[in-house]
Parts: structure tokens; sequence; C-alpha cells
């Protein structure tokens, strides 16, 4: 097959779409496909050598997209590359549209998505050009606009090999984990990392940068926002790379943090650090690496997985919710389907060019089912969860793939009771959609799990009483079982084979004799169905008066009805199908059904059963209607009974021309009856018998080619159960129409639709009188007509319409064949339909504008008209759309190659025939079409809304649909909007501004991406102000320009002024043109063709530069019109804000305009004109130079550090700020290098950077006016103006929304450039405004003043010295003054002043010496100086790594302050600890900091906090008053001294990169010691923040070296005197256990270190303790951390049996003895042991459970403590095991059952 295609194409197509070889006419398809893409080559090669990016090469790309969705990749390998390349190309030029580019960028993902077809060798891509275009975007300076998607994998898959160790020079340098540019890097890493090379070149590719990237992942901690990033690039390299990469030493780590990040609640406080919730990992990836971490050599990866689930198998259970249970769901679904895939790989795919899988290292049959068997339990418990059940149908479906005898049996135990039960509808839909899920396992048996479809007769039993008319949600998953189960094994009763035939193993014999029952299965089912239909009858249900219709829950069970039905009858034998048709007949000509409900569900089944056996059924039925309907036409009157009528709506043609006659003289009848319901139904009979004879399609869709009409000896159907359809020979028996049913067709259009059309024409002409009813009946007809026979009609024809736009390349339009050839000597229906219709059109709006009916069938006949070729496309995007869902639930992705069940096959060949007929895009446009399209504008601006939104819809699906039809059409609707324009109604005038705005999908004329359209367009609107039309008082009028606004404002981009084609891109491009097979046509162009298309576009890059000013000044004309409403003002103010751009500078007007604005009186124009005129100012800087200097110069004579070493290092010590060498004289600052960016450096140097040059090349600064342009003149002329200046601070510093406002960028960037572009000009103006605004409090003129200075301090970047020193001069008196007027409300505003943008911290060191006076001096209250540490902290904060010596500076300033008595101030100084300690992390590869050390600090801490580490009282907090002279006693110090501690401790939780774990284990005992125990609010601030500061310190991420520190500390506490702190213990224990599972699990030692001190807490003499072990014990024996096993049982049951002493007789004086004998207590331990041991497992019932529960109840009567805690137990036990008692009663035996329900039901008073 493959051959003789190659030799018809020329070529050996890459990948084509297989389902077109199966279509009717597949012999033609080569040709025209070879034709097309000749054509594809040929124009769009020379639309790129003639620079004509738009209409050309855009017009062929598209082409191109639509060519690969009808015939896949059929192109050869040559072309496939070419065709990459030149879209590379065409992707990175560097101008392009935003839009353009997405275009063309989807096209390039789809050419390069199958990665196996092209290898390595191929292609090679660069991947520079890629990123380059991602950083302009993403990060481009001069808009903010986020735009993500991307071509992901292009040049990861296809670069050099050289290009990893490129990449890598390129990003590291930025690697500084404190800043942002951290992101960056790694995501860059993430988005372009090449991990698909093969293994010889591994050492070019992943081991460069391996162990540098996972060593940092390792030790970072906190989840910042880039760790997602790393944790995306290992998935994909471990994917690319199964056993290439050894992760083993990795695992416990990986799964720890997974579990880390699956944020699950834990332990008993539940205190999140907020820091997780954001930056969790993304499941999808998760499951990619861990799917491809299974298997190999070591099996470590499938032991911690099933650690992982065991350990979260309880919170799947569905009692259990919150907002982690999606995550959980999604892993449980995702990941099976990863393994199977990966098993795909392994064993069924064909072998790629991409690495294979080692033999080691692929998935052995133990792997797999070790694998299915940890899922098995969370998968089962998530059947019922409250999200639904289709996550774990979907887990199952892929799990019974791999091993259905593991996974099918417990499924079905759940479903058959499901099946019995009547009480829990919910129980049963959650079973059967699993079973759905898993049915094509159980159906088809296979040597895994043989005795499987033995359960399928007793399941279809069993279902059948969900039909129930009751439950709508049973009745629909009741259908949906049916049908699946039906459609993938043929009811056929196979019993007499057990005599015939005698080589059946056993299921097979239980099989054949159960297939007996399918007979009696049908009859069963059609009861039900009948049952169903005689209660959904209308008069029952509702009222005649409220609805003709259906309601949407009943037009949903007619749907699973009637499918359900259809699949049954099309699975059955023949035998079976003639009862159940007898039996429908009888039930339809016995009852008298309604017409609307019921009825309708009858003729559904009827239709069924004649589309399976169209010849025996329509015997059956044809005659009876016919004579049925021909009794009743004898008497008029009767018209309730047409029913009938309908059951001939699905006919094959062939099958109907033996009742030809009758038919039609039936329709001769009742196609002129009086009632609307008659002559629909007879219109819908009309339209399918024309359709049956006129249209391809399938005939049958059986699950085995043929049916199953051969006799049992020689077919056995039963071996084809669940069998997949084989795509070579499926064996399709089409319907294609014949010579007689077309002749037949036409006779009745002649006969029925011509006189109807002539009647037409005479009354649209005038000469004929018709009621209003008359006419909608023929328009209905001729409707029905056209749609019944549309596929027979050629389009309509017409001239194209010439010169819409000009092009050097044609832009035909490409036909396709989809089997039908037009008979061109008929008349052409279509045409003659289209003149009758504009001629009645016409008629009806001159005279009876308000026959809306006949208008609403109108303009349907005119989108039939242009459209309609056999099928609509919203049907077949609803049948697309079910097609997949089905294919979904019933593939087998193990096998992979497309083996679906026939049926499937054979409606996706279907659907690939109906794509053809609807591929319509690119038509060309005709005259005709220009005619229709006026008229739908004429009724689309007509009087009545409702018209008009019909007409409106059609008429954009239209412009969709021919080719630059809008701009024809612009001008016809700008007219309405015209002012000139007087006899404008209001309804025209609201039609055509819905004509602009478009609907959500379609074209929006207002918003056309090209500058001739948007010349028009804008100021036409803006202008339509004025028109007479326009009222504001209509608030439909005014919300339709507020849409329409606001959609240009969403939908605009930068639209192009200067494009142009690269040369290179020309070279592949003429490559193109001269690869054979398919040649293309075209010739190549010439010499004089490529010159005029260079002038071409020359020239049409100066028209859009003139548009663009000519828009501006209309806009500008608009705005100064004195009459124009305010509202339209503003509109054209946002406009005119649209049109800044970075490539071109706003003319002069526009500039002064907006200046002006700066004052207008309406705030909306004011922050327009703010944001516009920092963009401008951005127009008009004048660029600085920069020159590039190699660090090595730099570092002077330091050597640079080879190897990888990042921090701070001799060679960027010269970067750090140093208090003795501060540029602080003219000389020393022009010798400085500054370095602005605060990254560089620090990881290790570039190759080159960048700083800029002195400052004699720079621009001149302080021009004179004369040496400016126009547009600095402007703006300096308006800002030396005092007036004006007033004015505007005036403003500025007014409150916009009371308590709202917050200190805004734009204004800070409109300051900024002021002072950047025209250095110091405007200081002596503002110097006494900030003056007089820094001296007042009120927050909006503090905010105002923060502004300017934040501007100023960023503007002054390039000033020279002298200037500098004199602005801060200035500056420093003010900032003085302003911190000291802080207020609550304005101190967040200053804080952003001083932490805005990266500097170099020596070009500001008067800001920060002034900052670091004396921060805390207690001048003005404790809130000014908590502020003024918070603005210091935002400076500094800034600088990162660059200011270790103000760190250390500050460190001792704050050091003696410790101990302040307010709580704001140490709130404050807590966060200030965290940044200074923020950058001493221990990262790898990374030298001690300089900064100040976590280490140090502790070591000063503790000497200070001795007095309350060696007393042993508790610790009360003292709060002493705040005016109490004299020096309090050490202790009170120290007390005061741990409360900042702790505030420091918080904070940094959740910000620093790693835990200094070593340094804070040395304050826990203490800690341990204050916490309290019990959930109070009412404790003082002392001993919360203890308790929050344990509660995030439990969860913090342990390094494997560090668990046993922490281990002897927690032992030592346990040792304490205090049963606060042993109780503490336990809690601590809990949360850090399970944050770090693996992690401890990897560790022998440390488990068995953890059990000793559990157990041995279990004894503790204080109750409170013991019950928290017990909890405890039992958390961990629930997640899989510690296992019961027989030592421990037998512990536990050794100490229940310490004998208790005898309770002597006291006297009645004497006080009862409190303090519990030792005995008691170790009794009590061994009866909390059994305990624990027992709601470990709340969910299910182990083994060793029933004995244990024994034990227990002997001690029922024991004394107190004992007693409570065994009815606890019991109490909880019945709680847990409640629902599932049924199935959990089989664990224990007949005698424990007794003495258990004899506890669990009789109250214990009598203890």
């Amino acid at each position: 097959m493959k051959k003789a295609q190659s030799d018809t194409l020329g070529f050996n197509p890459q990948k084509d779409i297989v389902y077109n070889k199966l279509l009717p006419y597949a012999d033609r398809l080569d040709d025209e496909s070879n034709e097309i893409l000749g054509k594809i080559k040929g124009n769009l090669a020379r639309a790129v050598q003639l620079r004509e990016i738009w209409p050309g090469v855009l017009f062929w790309t598209r082409k191109l997209s639509t060519y690969m969705r009808l015939y896949g990749r059929k192109f050869s390998k040559e072309d496939h590359v070419l065709f990459i390349k030149l879209l590379y190309e065409l992707v990175t030029i560097p101008k392009l549209e935003i839009s353009m580019m997405q275009g063309l960028a989807r096209l390039l993902i789809n050419l390069l998505k199958k990665r196996e077809l092209l290898s390595r060798e191929d292609l090679e891509l660069s991947w520079r050009p890629l990123y380059e275009l991602h950083d302009r975007i993403l990060f481009s300076k001069t808009e903010h606009l986020g735009l993500n998607w991307f071509p992901k994998y292009a040049s990861v898959l296809y670069c050099r090999q050289s290009a990893t160790q490129e990449m890598l020079d390129e990003w590291r340098p930025l690697l500084c984990p404190f800043d942002v540019t951290m992101q960056r890097a790694i995501s860059y890493f993430e988005l372009f990392l090449p991990t698909t090379l093969p293994p010889e070149l591994h050492h070019k590719g992943f081991k460069l940068w391996f162990d540098e990237l996972i060593s940092l992942w390792v030790s970072v901690q906190n989840l910042p926002s880039w760790e997602v990033h790393l944790v995306n690039l290992f998935a994909r390299l471990s994917n690319d790379n199964i056993g290439y990469v050894d992760w083993d030493p990795y695992i416990p780590k990986i799964f720890t943090r997974i579990l880390r990040s699956l944020n699950l609640p834990v332990g008993t406080s539940q205190m999140m650090v907020p820091r997780y919730i954001t930056n969790a990992y993304d499941i999808s990836h998760v499951v990619l690496w861990v799917s491809s971490l299974l298997g190999g050599p070591s099996k470590q990866a499938q032991a911690q997985l099933s650690g992982l689930f065991n350990s979260i198998a309880s919170f799947f259970h569905p009692s259990n919710h919150g907002r982690w249970l999606m995550k959980l769901m999604k892993l449980l679904q995702r990941l099976p389907a990863s393994v199977v895939r990966r098993l795909h790989r392994e064993r069924y795919k064909k072998p790629t060019w991409l690495t294979p899988i080692p033999d080691s290292h692929k998935l052995t049959e133990e792997d797999i089912t070790d694998f299915v068997e940890s899922m098995m339990q969370p998968v089962l418990l998530a059947m019922f969860s409250k999200t639904g059940s289709l996550d774990a149908a979907q887990a199952l479906q892929n799990l019974a793939l791999m091993r259905p005898e593991l996974v099918i049996p417990p499924v079905l135990e759940k479903t058959y009771p499901a099946l019995e039960t009547l009480t829990e509808p919910h129980q049963l839909t959650a079973t059967l959609s699993c079973m759905i899920g898993v049915a094509r396992s159980l159906v088809s048996g296979g040597q895994r799990f043989p005795e499987g479809p033995t359960h399928m007769l007793p399941l279809l039993m069993r279902a059948l009483p969900g039909v129930d008319p009751n439950d709508f949600s049973k009745c629909m998953i009741t259908f949906q079982f049916i049908a699946t189960f039906v459609t993938l094994v043929p009811l056929v009763d196979c019993s007499s084979a057990l005599h015939e035939r005698t080589d059946l193993t056993e299921v097979e014999r239980e099989m054949c004799s159960a297939s007996a029952e399918f007979e009696d299965f049908v009859l069963q089912f059609m009861d039900r169905c009948f049952a169903l239909i005689d209660s959904s009858t209308l008069e029952q249900t509702r009222e005649e008066t409220e609805t003709e219709k259906m309601t949407h829950l009943e037009s949903l069970v007619e749907l699973g009805l009637s499918s359900t039905f259809s699949t049954i009858l099309t699975q059955c034998s023949l035998d079976i199908f003639k009862v159940a048709l007898e039996k429908v007949f009888n039930f339809a000509t016995t009852n008298i059904f309604e017409t609307r409900v019921s009825g309708r569900m009858v003729a559904d089944m009827c239709r069924a059963a004649s589309k399976c056996h169209p010849a025996e059924s329509l015997k059956m039925f044809v005659p009876h209607c016919c004579n049925a309907i021909n009794q009743i036409a004898v008497n008029e009157e009767v018209l309730n009974e047409e029913e009938l009528d309908k059951e001939l709506l699905w006919l094959d043609g062939d099958k109907i021309l033996p009742y030809r006659s009758n038919l039609v003289q039936i329709l001769q009848l009742t196609l002129r009856l009086k009632c609307k319901q008659g002559y629909t139904l007879a219109c819908n009979l009309l339209h399918h018998i024309l359709r049956s004879s006129a249209l391809i399609y399938p005939t049958e869709y059986c699950s085995v080619p043929g049916g199953f009409h051969q006799p049992i000896s020689d077919y056995l159907p039963i071996k084809d159960w669940g069998r997949p359809g084989d795509l070579w020979n499926l064996d399709i028996r089409w319907h294609v129409p014949s010579v007689e049913e077309t002749s037949m067709a036409f006779y009745l259009l002649d006969l029925i639709l011509q006189p109807e059309l002539k009647r037409l024409q005479r009354f649209a002409q005038g000469e004929q009188e018709m009621s209003r009813d008359d006419v909608l009946q023929s328009l209905t007809i001729v409707q029905h007509c056209l749609l019944g026979a549309g596929g027979l009609m050629p389009p309509l024809k017409g001239e194209p319409i010439p010169e819409l736009v000009r092009s050097m390349v044609n832009l035909d339009e490409t036909l396709l064949y989809t089997g039908m050839q037009y008979d061109e000597s008929r008349e052409n229906y279509r045409d003659a339909i289209c003149n009758v219709m504009r001629q009645l059109l016409h008629y009806i709006l001159e005279h009876s504008e308000d026959d809306t009916k006949s208008l609403f069938s109108i303009i349907k006949i005119i989108s039939d008209l242009l459209h309609f070729k056999g099928s609509h496309k919203h049907e077949f995007d609803s049948r697309w759309k079910s097609f997949n869902l089905v294919k979904k639930s019933m593939e087998n992705r193990l096998h992979g190659r497309k083996q679906h069940i026939r049926a499937l096959l054979i409606d996706r060949v279907m659907l690939q025939h109906e794509l053809r007929k609807l591929t319509v895009e690119g038509c060309q446009y005709r005259s005709i079409h220009q005619e229709l399209m006026r008229d739908l504008l004429r009724l689309s601006t007509s009087t009545y809304s409702q018209v008009r939104s019909r007409a409106q819809n059609v008429l954009f699906s239209a412009l969709g649909t021919y080719n630059f039809c809008c701009r024809d059409l612009i001008p016809h609707v700008l007219e309405f909007l015209n002012p000139d324009n007087s006899s404008v109604t209001q309804q025209q005038f609201k039609g055509a501004l819905y004509c602009l705005l478009g609907n959500h999908s379609g074209v929006c004329l207002a918003n056309l991406h090209d500058w001739e359209c948007i010349a028009l367009t804008w100021p036409a609107v803006v202008r339509s102000g004025l028109s007479s039309a326009m009222s504001l008082e209509k608030p439909s009028i005014v919300r339709l320009f507020d849409d329409l606004a606001d959609k240009i404002h969403r939908q605009y981009e930068t639209i192009g002024i200067d494009f142009a084609i690269p040369a290179d891109c020309c070279a592949v491009a003429k490559q193109l043109m001269i690869t054979s097979s398919p040649t293309p046509e075209d010739p190549v162009p010439s010499e004089e063709e490529l010159a005029e298309g260079l002038k071409r576009q020359e020239v049409k890059n100066a028209e859009s530069v003139a548009k663009y000013k000519q828009l501006i000044g209309d806009l500008l004309d608009c705005i100064n019109n004195r009459n124009m409403p305010w509202k339209y003002e503003h509109i054209a103010i946002g406009f005119l804000s649209l049109l800044l751009r970075d490539d071109h500078q706003l003319p002069p007007p526009a500039v002064t305009f907006f200046v002006k604005s700066l004052n207008h009186d309406s705030l909306y124009v004011r922050k327009v004109a703010i944001s516009a005129l920092a963009g401008i100012m951005k127009q008009i800087k004048r660029p600085h130079k920069k020159v590039t200097v190699s660090p090595s110069e730099l570092c002077k004579h330091q050597n640079i550090c080879v190897g990888m070493v990042a921090g701070d290092r001799t060679d960027n010590k010269w970067l750090q700020y140093n208090s003795s060498s501060l540029p602080r004289t003219q000389q020393d600052w022009d010798g400085c290098v500054f370095v602005e960016k605060t990254h560089w450096g620090y990881y290790c140097w570039p190759r080159k950077l960048s700083i800029y040059a002195p400052l004699e090349e720079q621009p001149k600064q302080n021009l004179t006016r004369d040496e400016m342009t126009e547009r600095e003149q402007i703006i300096f002329d308006h800002f030396s103006d005092p007036v004006f200046i007033n004015q505007f601070i005036e403003f500025l510093s007014l409150e916009d929304r009371k308590g709202k406002d917050k200190f805004s960028p734009r204004r800070f960037c409109l300051f900024k450039g002021l002072f950047r572009n025209f250095s110091d000009a405007f200081l002596p103006l503002l110097k006494p405004h900030m003056e007089r605004l820094v001296a007042d409090s009120h927050e909006s003129k503090q905010r105002c003043v923060a502004e300017i200075i934040s501007g100023l301090i960023r503007g002054c970047k390039h000033w020279s010295y002298s200037k500098v020193d004199n602005l801060w001069e200035v500056l420093c008196p003010l900032l003085r003054t302003a911190l000291s007027n802080i207020t609550i409300e304005t101190y967040a505003d200053w804080g952003t002043c001083i932490a805005t943008e990266s500097r170099d911290p020596r070009k500001l060191h008067w800001l920060f010496e002034m900052l670091m006076e004396s921060p805390v001096n207690g001048e003005g209250g404790s809130f000014v100086d908590a502020c003024r540490l918070y603005v210091l902290q935002g400076g500094l904060a800034q600088q990162e790594w660059r200011v270790p010596e103000l760190l250390h500076r500050l460190l001792q300033y704050l050091e003696p302050k410790l101990t302040q008595v307010y709580k704001n101030v140490r709130e404050r100084i807590g966060s200030v600890l965290t940044y200074i300690f923020m950058i001493d992390v221990n990262l790898p590869y990374t030298q001690p900091t300089t900064s100040p050390r976590i280490s140090d600090f502790t070591e000063r801490i503790l000497v200070q906090l001795k007095p309350l580490t060696e007393g042993d009282e508790e610790i009360q907090n003292h709060v002493i008053e705040e005016n109490e002279v004299g020096e309090q006693d050490e202790r009170t110090q120290a007390i005061k001294l741990l409360k900042t501690v702790l505030k420091w401790l918080i904070a940094s939780a959740g910000r620093s990169f790693s835990t200094a774990v070593s340094e804070q284990l040395r304050l826990l005992p203490l800690l341990f010691k204050i916490a309290p125990v019990e959930n109070d609010d009412s404790y003082d601030e002392l001993k919360r923040d203890a308790k929050t500061c344990l509660s995030l310190m439990s969860q913090g991420l342990l390094y494997s070296e560090q668990i046993p520190m922490v281990l002897r500390v927690l032992q030592e506490i346990a040792g304490s005197s205090s049963w606060h702190a042993r109780y503490t213990v336990l809690t601590y224990l809990q949360i850090m256990v399970f944050y770090n599972l693996f992690s401890f699990m990897s560790d022998q030692k440390a488990v068995n270190d953890v059990r000793a001190l559990v157990i041995r807490l279990l004894e503790d003499e204080q109750l409170e303790v013991r019950e928290m072990a017990a909890t405890t014990l039992s958390g961990f024996l629930q997640c899989n951390f510690l296992s019961m096993d027989a030592p421990m049982q037998a512990h536990f049951e050794a100490l229940c049996k310490t004998c208790l002493p005898k309770k002597r007789k006291r006297e009645l004086g004497s006080t009862v003895d409190t303090i519990p004998s030792a005995d008691l207590v170790r009794r009590h331990a061994g009866v909390l042991g059994l305990s624990a041991c027992i709601l470990s497992s709340p969910y299910d019932v182990p083994t060793w459970m029933p004995q244990l529960l024994m034990d227990l109840s002997a001690h029922l009567n024991d004394t107190q403590p004992i007693e409570m805690t065994v009815k606890k137990t019991l109490s909880n036990f019945r709680r847990t095991h409640h629902d599932n008692w049924q199935q959990h009663k089989q664990q224990f035996t007949d005698d424990q059952l007794l003495v258990l329900t004899d506890l669990l039901v009789s109250p214990c008073y009598y203890a």
C-alpha cells in the first residue's frame, strides 16, 4: 500500500492521516493533495521572496495549516525541513506584530509536533533567535504585556552539540539567589536546555550542569518560585534519558519534597508556612518524573512510591476534604497514564531516533505488579470522593490495561452491592462510571483475566433497574453503561454452539450458555424504555400552556435513550432484531401519544430500527403509516395523529425507492395542511427523504465487519468480545447516491420547490396576495428543500470583486472534492432560491417590516445559501467533541496503534468526510456574496432587535469566510455613524455599532490590525458622538460605546509600521521553490519582480507612517471640537494613548495635548496623560553610550577564580560598599566603575560586561532651549512655568480614593523621565513645593512628595558629580523631615520610595549614611522607629550581597537594642534581622559570606539568655511599666531579648533559602520550656510566639546529616522535668517526621530512635503526655512510618498484664492518693499502645485487629484512666468502621462478633 502511494505522489509522505484512505472517493485524493501542496509551496515561497508579509505570506501559511488539518503531514522529508526552517526564520523576524507571530508560531509548533519524524541529523535550528524573541516579549522595557505561549521544544530538540555550553555561559552569571534574575535564568534553563542528546554526547549535554543544579535544588528550602522550574527541568531530563542518569542517591529527597509540595495538613496545630501555598510543584511534571524513575536495578523508587501512597492513603477517603484534594486526585489520575505511556514506549512503539531505554532499566513484569498494587488502595478509596469519580475511573482504566486481574475484581466487589442497594444512588453512579472505565479490559478477558467476560451479563441484567424515570443522573449513567458494554459485544445467542462444537474452553462454554439471555435482556430493556416513555408525557408533567418544547433534562434523556437503543439494535443478531422490531411496532401502533415528548421518543425508537435494517423495518412501517395518514387526510380536521409521520425520518436512499409513489402522495397531502405543527412535520419528512438520497454516509456501525449473520458453526461471536476494529480491513459500507436516487431528489424538487418559488416570486412582485401564514409556510418548505438537497446544489456563482487588496501573489481559493459531481444540465436551485429570496426580502422590508417570523426564516435561508453543503458546523463540532469523549473512555493507550472499536473508527472516517465539506475558509469574495452581505447589513440595522441580532450573527460568520470582504463592508457600516447623515434612525445607529463590535469569537470590524481600517473606524466612532441619532439618555447606547472602547483596548496591539523580510528567509524560500515532488508550477520571481517587491515594501511602510500621523491628527481634531460630548472625548483620548509606540515618536501636536492634559479637570484624562507622558519621556530619551569590558580588567590584579565558586570572592570584593573608599570627590567619582545591576559577579562573571562610558562621551546635559528638539521644547516650556507646576502639584496631591491610594509607579516614571531627560533644570521650581509637602503629614501630600523624591533618586543616574552632590544636600534634610512625620498611612509609600530599582550602592552612599544615622532613637515614639527601620530595610534589601559593611554596622547597632520594649519595633527588628542574615546561605559551591553570620550571632545571644536556660522555674512574661527607671535584672532583660529573637525566627521561617538548623537547635530546649500545651488565645505574646515558632520549625526541611542532631536534642528534652516540654516534643515529632518522611525512612537508625522515644513517652507519669504519645504512635503507624510487628504487639500485651495493687478499704477520713502507682501507669501504657494500633487503620480491618480488640475489651472494667481510654477507642472504632461494616464483619469469628456487638451496643454504665 505504501509503495503504491509513493508512486502516485512521487514522494514518501512523512505521516499522513490514514482515515483519508477509507473515504469512498479515496483514489482522487493523492492528485488533489499534490496539486494543493504545489500551489502552497510555490505561492508561499514567492510571497517571501517578493517580501510581502501581508497578505501573501499570511494567506498561504493559513492554507498550509488547513492542508495539515486535512491531510496530516503529507509532504516529503525535505519539504518538511524547509517548511520548518522558513517558518522559524519568519517567526523570529524582529519587528513582527504579536498576532502575526502567534499565528506563525502555532503553525511552527504544529510542524514540529511529531518529533520522531525528524532526527537531529535532518534539522538544526539555532536557539539564540528564539531566546532573543522570548526576551524581547517577556522582558520588554517599553510594554508590560505578559504573553506566554511559546514553541517550547522547538530549539531544544534540534540545536548544535555545543549549545548546552553556550547557554550555560549566557545564563550562569544571572544566578544570584537573592535577585529576580534567578527566576529568569532558571526558567530559561527549563525552556531551552537540550535533554535529548544521544548517550555518546552526554558529556556535552546534561553532564555539564546536572551536578550543579541538582545540588542547588537539594540544598534550597522554602520553595522559592524558581524551584518549580528546576523540577520541571529534571522531570524532562529523566523522561528523555531513562537509565542514563543515576538518581538513586537523590530518591528519598525527591519523594520528601514531592510530599511536602502536596501541602497536606498534619499534626495537631496545623499551621502552614504561608510560602508553600502558592509555589507548589506542577503535578504533571512530578508525575512524569516519578514514572521515569521507576524500574531499574535498585527498585528504590517503587519502594518510596509505595511509601508515599501508604502515607497519604487516608487523605483519599471521602470523609476528608480540603483545598489539597484536587492535587491528590490529579496525582492519582495522571500517574497510571504516565506509566502506561512509558510502557508503550518501551514495548510497542516503533523505535525512532530518540534515545531508546536500555534493557537494564525497562519495567519488568514484577515492577508493573508492584506499581499497580501500590496504587490500588488510594484509587479504591477515591472512587467515592467528593470531587466525583471521574479521576478514579481514568486511573482504573489505565491500571486495568496493565493488570486486569488485580484491578477489576475489587471494583466488581464494590459494584455488585451498589447495584443491589436502592438507598445510595451516589454509590451506584460512582461504581458504574468506574466500570465503564475498565469495560474494555473486562470484556476482552485475555490470558491474564480469562474469567472477565463471564461478569458481563449479570452486570447488564442488574443495571436495568437503573432506567428509572425518577432519578435523572442514575438514568443517564445507566444508559452510558449499557451502551458502552453493548458496543463491545455482539448480542448473538451462541448457546447452540455448546452442542455443535467441542473445542471450547471452560470459560467459553460459560459465555456461550450465558449468551442465551441476550434476547431476554433486549426485551426487558425495551419494557423499561416503554415505561420511561409512558411516564414522560407532556400531560402528566406540566400544563399545556407553559411550553411546547421539551425541557433540557428530557432532551438529554431522549438522546440517551435513542443512542443506547440504536447501539443495541446495531449489535443484535437478526433473530433478536426481528423480535425487537415486532415489539416496537406493536407499541407504536397500539398507543396514542402526544407529539411533543413521548411521541418523539417513540419515533426515535422506530428510527433506530429502520436505521439498522432498513429493508425489514420499512416493510412494516411505511404501508401502515401511509394508510393511517390517508384515512386522516380524508377528514381534514383531525390533526392530532400526524405523529406517525415522524417515523420516516431516517431512511436509506435505495430502500425508499420502492415506496416512492406512496410517499409523494402523502407529501402532497400533508405539506398544505393548515396547522403549523402538521406542515412542519411534513417538511421534516421531505427534508429527510431528500437527505437520505443525496448524502454520502456509512450504512452500518457494527463492531465486526459484515455483521453477525453467518451460522454459528463457522463463526463464533464470543471470540469477538471487545475486539478492536482493524484499520486496514474496516470494510465500511458506504451509501453513495445512485443515479435513480439523484433523479428522484430532483423530481421532488421540481414537484414541490418549483411551485413554491413561483408563488413567492409573484408575491414579491406584487402580482399575488398571500397571507403571512402562507408566506411562512412556503418559506419553511423552501428552507427544508435547501437543507435536504443542499449537497446536490453547486455553490453560488458570481464575478470575483477586484482591487480589494493589492498583492503580487495569487490569492485563489482551493476547491476540495467531496464525492459530489454537480449535474450542470439541471437547474441550479441555489441560484434560483437566492434570486427569489432577495426580491422577497426587499418587498417585505418595504411593505411589512413587522413580519418578523418570515424575516427570521429568510435570514436562515441566506445563511444556508452561503455556507451549507450538507452539514452544519455546530453539529460537526458537537460530534467531534462526543467522539473524543467516547474515544478517551474506551481507548487502549498501552498498545496504541489506533486500536479503537470499529464503530469509533467508522465515525472518525465520517468526521473526516464532514471536515472536508466544512472547510470553507479563504473563499473568494464574489459579487453575489457582496449583494447578500449588503442585504444582511440592511437586516442588521433594521427596526426589530431580534431580527437585527440574528442577521448580525450570520453576517459575522460570513465575514470570517470570504477573503478581505471586511474592507468592502466597513464604509457601508460607517455611513450610519456619520453625523452629516441626518436620516439615520436610532435602531440603525445601534445596529451599526453592534456590527462594529462583532461577536466574541468572530472578527471585530473596529479593530482590524490594519492601518487603513483603523484610520477609518476610530475617528468615525468618536465623531458619531455628534450624530443626531446618538442619545446618551439611552443606557443601551452608552453601554455599547463602553463595550466597544473596552474591546478595542483589550484586543489592540501595536500595529507594525515597518516590515522587512531578511535575506536568510528569502534563501530558504528559494530552496522551497526548486524542490521536486510536487514541483511548484509558479515561476521563480524574476529580478524585476524582486525589485518591484522591495519597492512596494518601502511604499507600504511609508504609507503606514502617513496613515499613523493622519489618524492622530483626526483624533486630535475630534477632541478639539467644542460640541463633542465628554464621553467621546474620553474615548478619543483612550484611542490616542493606544497609539504610543517605541519605534516612532508621537507627533508634536499630540505631545502638546498630553502635556496640557496633565492639568485637565477630569481625573481619567489626568491619569491617561500621566502614563502617556511617562511613555513620551522614554521616546525622547537620548541614548546613553555603553562600552563592554572584560571583567578581568576590572578586577585589576586579582585573578578571576577558576572553577565553580559563588559568593563573596576576592575578585568581586571591589563591587562591595566600603565606607573608607567612597567616591566623595569629582575625581574619585569619575574613576569609579559603577555596576548598576546587583547580580553581576555573584555567581560567576559574564564573558563581557557592559558599563556606561565616561561622562564626556555621554549626551550633553543641561541643553539650552535652542539645542532641544521640538518635543523637548514643548515639555520644557510647560514645566518651566511656575503656574503650570503649581496647578500640577496641586492635582497630584489630591486624594483619589480615601484610604486606597498607594505609591503610583506611573507618576514615579513620569518624574524619573523628567529628571533623566532634563537633568536638574526643574529642581529649583519643585524644591519649595517639596519642602511644603514634606512638612504636611496628610497622606496624599506625603505620597506625592515620595513619588517625586523617588523619581529624583532614580533620575539622577547620569548626572555629574557636582549636581548629584547638590541634590543630596537638598534631599537629606527633606528625608529626615519626612521620616519624622511618617504616619501609619504613609510608611509603606516611603518604603517603596527608597526600595525601587537596583543601583550601585556607592552611587547612593549619601542615602545609606543618612538612613544609618540612628534608626532607633526613640524620638517620635516607637512607631517612628519601626517605620525608619522599615525604610532602611527596603533600601538595604535591594542591595542584597553588596553591602556587607552596612549590614555589620546595622547589626552592631541593633544588638544592644534587641531588648526593646515595644512590640511593633520588636517585630520590625525581627524582620530586619532576617534580611541581615539572608545572605548567609549554605548553597553548594558558595563561599562563606562576609556579611553577618547566624552562628556568631547565636553564640552571643545564648550567653545573654543564660539566666533562662539554667533556672527550672516557669518563665512568666514580666511586663514592666514603660517608664520605670533603673536597670532591670538580667532575667527580665533575657525575656525581652527572647521575645525579639522569636520574632526573628518566625519571620525567617518562610523567607530564607536555607535554615540554620544547628544554630536553631541550641534554642530548642528553651522554646520547649515556654510553649504552652493547650490551644488558648489568652496566653501572652511570648508563649504564643514560642508555639508558632516551634510549629514553623518543625515543618522545615532537614538534610540527612541533621537528623541525628535533632533527635539527640529531642531525646534530651524528653528527659526534662517539665511535662509541658515532654508533651511538646511529641507534637514537634509528628510534624517533623511527616514533612521529612522519606529522609527519615532511608535512615534505619533514625527510625529506631523515634520509635524508642515514642514508646518511652507512652510510659510517662503524666496522663496528657501518655495520651499524646498514643496519638503520635497511631499517626506513625497510619502513615506506615512504623509498622505493627510482633515484638511491638508482644511488648504492649505484656504491659497490659501488669497486676494492679488491690484497692484497700480506706478510712473514711483519709485523702485519696492522687499519684498513680507505677504499675497503673505501665498497664495504661499497654492499653494505650493497643488502642493506638487499632485507631491507626480507620478504614479497614487488618488481620491482627480482631485479636487486639479482644485484648482491649478485657480492660473495660479497669480503674479510671484505663477505662476511659478503652471506651474512647471502641466508640472511635465504631464510628470509622460503621459505613462498610458489612465487609468488615467478615474478618471476625462468630465468637468475636458476639463479644464485639455486646461491647459496641450496650451502654457500659456499671464500670
